[in-house]
């Protein structure tokens, strides 16, 4: 009764504080900052759990399978998941700079080619001084004034040279490599992500962690909501997004969008219900605690010690 006590009072002396607090956050220009600050804190706030027991004793020695297509830096380069959740992965990397694929050659599976809906040649825009945002597009220079780039910087997105580069579909190279399921994919891509999704074939990966340009900067990208209706006509639903860049609008340039089977309807919860041991994995990394709790309770998928978890997220 005490303690019930005491957290209405802490809540109650906060929500006083807080309004005066922004007040000097605005009045020193860091509003914005510390509200970013934050932000990334609430997202990530379930990283405070350790679930490798947990998973260890459901995955009974099951390895989850990973494609990570854009993988320059190594899996998971991003961290946005914990680290010490990545030995629970086997990776399949796809890196088409053939320098930066070298890099990664320690892992079994890197793949030195591009991914398309198709198999052809494309031309890759090599940028030298931020090879991370080369592109199969062009950078439109006409839009840098959108997004939060400095004048000095427009430098960084200059075209330093062009790769013809062999790409096939996502089917095509796992089907070579005797891949049967894929369980999660990521797409990081600089705008190719609709493209390379429409090549899934046969594969209803557990959960899509894909990359989105809402205002691209780079010409001729899709509209982002073809990627979103293409996962829908998957059968997938949103759960998820991060948001990544400043732009002018007052919505991100890009966000990282979450999708996993739709719950709701036959043929996601059979692909759920096949694989409850890996998907059970992929949303405790993922940090979807409660989420989780509602589609077992829901498909009837007994965990132990889901129960007892409370999803900070929300607190």
């Amino acid at each position: 009764m005490f303690k019930k006590t005491l957290l209405k009072l802490s809540r109650s002396v906060v929500k006083l504080i807080l309004p005066l607090f922004y007040k000097i956050l605005i009045k020193l220009n860091l509003n914005r900052r510390v509200i970013n600050f934050l932000s990334e804190k609430s997202y990530f706030s379930n990283n405070s759990y350790n679930f490798n027991k947990m998973i260890e004793e459901v995955l009974d020695n099951k390895k989850i399978i990973a494609l990570d297509i854009g993988a320059q830096g190594g899996f998971n380069s991003d961290n946005f998941f914990s680290k010490k959740y990545e030995h629970f992965f086997k990776k399949i990397l796809v890196e088409p700079i053939n320098s930066e694929a070298k890099k990664l050659e320690d892992d079994k599976y890197t793949i030195d080619k591009g991914l398309w809906s198709k198999k052809e040649t494309k031309k890759l825009y090599l940028l030298g001084n931020r090879l991370g945002s080369s592109s199969m597009y062009r950078p439109d220079e006409s839009t840098f004034d959108l997004h939060d780039i400095k004048k000095k910087d427009f430098q960084n997105f200059k075209i330093t040279n062009t790769e013809e580069i062999e790409c096939d579909t996502i089917f095509n190279i796992l089907t070579d490599i005797n891949i049967e399921n894929l369980d999660y994919l990521k797409i990081d891509t600089q705008g190719a992500e609709f493209e390379i999704l429409k090549g899934l074939g046969k594969f209803r990966p557990l959960l899509i962690k894909v990359e989105t340009h809402i205002f691209s900067m780079y010409k001729g990208v899709p509209s982002w909501n073809k990627l979103l209706n293409l996962l829908y006509e998957f059968d997938y639903v949103l759960i998820d997004w991060k948001e990544i860049g400043g732009h002018k609008t007052r919505v991100p340039a890009e966000m990282d969008l979450i999708f996993i089977p739709n719950f709701r309807e036959e043929n996601g919860k059979n692909l759920i219900i096949n694989s409850k041991e890996k998907f059970i994995s992929l949303l405790l990394i993922f940090g979807q605690i409660e989420l989780l709790k509602i589609i077992c309770k829901r498909l009837k998928i007994n965990l132990k010690g889901l129960d007892k978890l409370q999803d900070l997220y929300f607190n």
